[in-house]
Order: structure tokens, then sequence, then C-alpha cells
């Protein structure tokens, strides 16, 4: 599948065409007590799908073995449609770091992966694309069963896109050069683009698969070797894929993956001397810590891919019923666990009211469940803290007089299901307003003008992502503009091209992933300047 396609796939898979199996009884009017707006049956009454997959890799990954923790510790990683153990997964710390760090270093000063040609590593990377497409059902069940997406989302759009990053970055690696220079004097001047070294990387629980693809990808295609920490909440996908790595050929030592806890095992890979480059993706406040800890280490460049509160603008030219759909799409897609997501809903005052009660229609048709049932369109949170801290937002927009459209509950007593939640007439400084919930939480917000729009847009500390929707070529083009954002869907959202950079501005991060812009992350840039003897021309 063409990367391009991913976002009009996910919205096929995710339709709502499905028979419901959480439906509305009757009006959805908050009374100031319990809600209860979907059916009466919960998550828990369905019974559980059990996947087939076997879960058969558990420990670290270190030098081209899987390993057991030096304390011998492991942690259990849950089942979110349960809150029940999968597996007891390998609990790395510091000193599983200093061995992974070790194993990439040796790999990189004396092992064959950055001598290697360049050709010769994006054959590897091919490999592993080919292998990943052979297991994608195993790949796609434990990603699901770890995390709580739909399987199908899962299958049919995150795995195809993972190969499909693999195999752009493959197509990278023999392609990486320097230049050469015209410099004043007798000399010749050339530039050397250099494997950085061992990089040190941090991924978040979101979308497992797909930012080790957009991390590990140009690492190993600029020829550096790696220290990857998994989320400790979704480690399972990671080690499969490095199973992988190693039947592809990727020799030991150049990708190692370590479990474990931020406090301790990431903590010691941000401060680690001996790790030459970061990237990190996550909250804003970890990518603090993150940050701090490599400048006070040997200051080790960082890439942060942090928190966003995205504005998605609805103007009044604009097919409401399209943009209701679309807007639905960015801000509930992944259970609203998406840095991205268009969590501030501008509508203008024209269409608002209209705008307000089709938006309450679609979540009310929304249909959560069981993420391995076919027609699923909302899997539970990712796990109690999270569904804790959602559930926490939405007392808060009640609170401060936001109108609770429809949702605000948990569904089932199992799990951490929640209902697609809507609130209308939102203020700018309400927290569900300025806060990234990270959760099913829909806050629609009314604007008059453009100017007025793009000035609310802007007043947030965040700057990772927007959304514009208008048949006014002018209108897009001067909103795109204004807007400070890395990244400006105009009449779609959530493309997520191999080829498009994506990253932030103010406080959602620095630098930038994917494209060719990722591999400046992991380059070192090398000046050589030789001095000629009466040459023919300079």
């Amino acid at each position: 599948m063409a990367a391009r396609r991913v976002s009009s796939l996910l919205s096929r898979s995710l339709s709502a065409s499905s028979p419901l199996l959480f439906r509305s009884q009757g009006r959805n009017c908050y009374n100031g007590g319990i809600l209860r707006r979907f059916g009466t049956s919960s998550a828990a009454a369905e019974e559980i799908i059990n996947p087939s997959v076997q879960v058969s890799h558990t420990q670290l990954l270190i030098n081209g073995n899987f390993v057991d923790s030096s304390s011998g510790k492991t942690f259990p990683t849950l089942d979110p449609r349960t809150g029940e153990v999968i597996a007891h997964v390998a609990e790395g710390d510091a000193e599983d770091i200093n061995r992974a760090v070790k194993a990439a270093r040796t790999a990189f000063d004396e092992g064959p992966w950055p001598k290697m040609s360049a050709y010769e590593r994006s054959r590897v990377l091919l490999r592993f694309a080919d292998l990943v497409e052979k297991h994608s059902e195993e790949l796609a069940s434990l990603e699901t069963w770890d995390n709580g997406k739909p399987y199908q989302q899962s299958l049919t759009a995150e795995i195809p896109m993972f190969a499909r990053l693999f195999r752009y970055y493959a197509g990278w690696a023999d392609k990486i050069h320097g230049l050469t220079i015209p410099a004043d004097g007798n000399y010749q001047v050339h530039t050397l683009h250099e494997p950085i070294g061992v990089a040190g990387q941090i991924i978040p629980w979101n979308f497992p698969l797909l930012m080790f693809a957009w991390k590990v990808g140009p690492a190993l295609a600029c020829g550096n070797t790696i220290v990857l920490k998994t989320a400790e909440q979704t480690p399972l996908t990671a080690f499969y894929a490095g199973k992988l790595f190693l039947e592809a050929g990727l020799p030991p030592g150049v990708l190692n993956i370590v479990s474990g806890f931020g406090a301790t095992a990431g903590a010691a890979l941000a401060s680690h001397m001996d790790v030459d480059k970061l990237a990190f993706t996550g909250s804003t406040d970890t990518g603090k810590v993150i940050l701090g800890l490599a400048a006070n280490s040997n200051l080790k460049p960082v890439t942060l891919e942090l928190g966003g509160k995205s504005p998605f603008i609805v103007f009044e030219d604009a097919d409401i019923d399209k943009a209701v759909e679309l807007a639905h799409f960015a801000l509930f897609f992944n259970q609203g666990q998406c840095c991205c997501a268009g969590s501030r809903t501008f509508v203008h005052e024209k269409v608002y009211d209209e705008f307000v009660e089709k938006s309450k229609a679609r979540a009310l048709k929304r249909v959560v469940g069981d993420p391995f049932r076919k027609g699923i369109e909302q899997g539970p949170q990712i796990d109690l803290k999270q569904f804790e801290k959602v559930m926490k937002y939405i007392k808060s927009g009640i609170e401060s007089n936001a109108t609770l459209e429809c949702g605000g509950d948990q569904i089932g007593d199992k799990g951490y299901f929640i209902q697609p939640t809507v609130f209308s007439n939102v203020k700018d400084d309400m927290l569900i307003a300025q806060d990234e919930i990270f959760g099913p939480v829909q806050s629609i917000l009314k604007f008059s003008d453009v100017d007025e729009v793009i000035k609310r847009a802007n007043e947030t500390k965040y700057g990772l992502a927007a959304g514009v929707f208008t048949k006014n070529l002018d209108t897009a083009n001067r909103v795109s503009r204004a807007l400070k954002a890395g990244t400006v869907w105009v009449n779609c959202f959530d493309v997520f091209d191999a080829a498009i950079p994506f990253g932030g501005y103010k406080m959602s991060g620095n630098g930038r992933e994917k494209g060719i812009y990722s591999l400046n992350n992991y380059l070192q840039i090398k000046a050589v300047v030789t001095a000629l003897n009466k040459p023919a021309w300079i």
C-alpha cells in the first residue's frame, strides 16, 4: 500500500457502517449523576477474543541475543481490554543500558555495519520489510493486544506503513553524500556525511511500531548503531521486530532493545556518556527532563517529538458533513491517543450549531469494544493511569460549565473503555482547551472571523499540527502560513506519508522525523580541506 493512502484507508477501515456494539439509548442530557449514554451491555460483558499469536520474546535484545535483565527482575505488560497480565517482560535498568551501549559501541567501532557498503545496508532493510509483511498478522495481533488499538487499524494501516517506512529508508541508504565546495585559494574542499555513532532512542506507547520505524529506519540507513528503550506499557512488538532484524541479517550489536521504566532505564540512556545522539517521543514534561539529562552528561544532540493541542478549524464555507467526519477522525483516531490529534475544534459561528449536533450524532454512533472484533472503531485506553487522566479532564470540562453533549463515562467495569465524549461551548481558558488530554474527548469552540481564529489557534504552548477545512484557496493559504505548527493539513488530517517530515514548533519539540530531514538527525558533517600544488584549475 502506498503510504499516502494510509489516512483514507484508516477512514474506510474504521467506518461507521458496521453494526454497533454500544449504542445510545434515548436522549443524552447530563443530569448531574452517573452518565450512561451507551448501551447497558458493557465491554466486559462481551466475550473477550483471545489472540492466536504467542508471546515468544520477553527478554532484552543485547548484542544479537535475547537475555535476562542483569537483576533478573521482570514486570508485567497488561491487556488494556481487561487489565490482566499478558506476559512478564525483562525489566532493564542502568546496568542493562550499560551492556547495550557497550554492544552498540563495539558494533560501531569494530563491527561491519558502518563499514558495509550503503547498498548492502539497504538490502538488510529491504529483507526486514519483506519479513514484516510475511509476519504481519503476528505483529498486528501483538500490537493490538499490548496497546488496545483496533486490530484492523494495526493490520491494514500501521503494519503496511511500518514496512513502507523501512523500504523508504532503504532507498536513502546509498544516496547519502556530501558536496564538493569551491573555496578561495588553492584548496580542494569536500564534505563527508558520516554516521553519528551510537544512537539512543526512546519510543512511546501510542504507536509502538510506527515510532520504532521513525527512529530506527533513518539511524540504520545512515550507518549508526542503536540502543532503543521501549515504552513499559508496550514492549512486545519491538522485541518481535528485533527478532526479524536478526533474521534479515543485521549484525549483532547494531540494534539493541531494552524494556524498562523511564526513571531507571530511560534516565540511564539519556545521561549515558557513550551515547552520541538521543531521540525521544513522549510528553513535553518528560522531554524537558530528557533534554536536561543529555545536556548535563556529554551534550549529546537531542531530537524531541512532544505533545500537542492541535487546532482543527472549520470555516463557514465548509461541507459540514465532510467536516464533521474529518474532525471526528482527527480527534478520536487511536482512542484519542495521538500527539497531533485535532483536539481544539474551532467552528465558525454561522455553522456552529449544525456542526455540534452532527458531531454529537457521529460520536454516538462510534463503535466501541474489543479491538479484535470486526467493525470496532475504538478500543480501550492504554492503562489505568491514562484512563484516570482522561476522566479527570472530563470532570474538569463539566465543572467549567462546558456543555457535555454526549459521553463522559466509562463503558463497563473491566478494562479501560471510555465513551466517545463531545463538549460544546468550550472556552479558551478551560483546561480541556489548554491541556493535552490524550483521550476520546472532543472540545468544540466557536469563532467569528479569520484573524480571531488565527490568534486563538496560536495561543498555546504547543505547535505540533493543525487542520484547516475550507473551500476557499485564499483562506487555506493565508491560514496555513499563519499557524505556528510543524504540519498543517488542509481538507485532510493525519496523512503520514514516509516522505513527509513531522515535528513541532514551540514546546512540541525540535527536529523532524520522516522524510529526507530525518537523516540529518543521525549524521555528522565533516569538512575536508586539502591544499593543492599548482592546480590546473580551481
